[in-house]
């Protein structure tokens, strides 16, 4: 009987740990589509800055 308490108790863990790993990936697949569509938005934005290149030259 202890055996198959422990099963379950284990189980039962490994179940949380899946769940908490699946809820991270969400949240981070979801930041990573609002920091991309926030990025979109800027494009069509009249204020945003013009060049992402450095005004000068780099030294030989």
């Amino acid at each position: 009987m202890f055996a198959y308490e422990l099963h379950q108790v284990m189980q039962a863990e490994l179940i949380r740990r899946a769940d908490a790993e699946r809820l991270l990936r969400e949240a981070r697949q979801a930041r990573r589509a609002a920091r991309l569509s926030a990025r979109g938005s800027a494009e069509n934005d009249p204020e945003r800055r013009v060049s992402t290149r450095s005004r000068f030259a780099r030294a030989a």
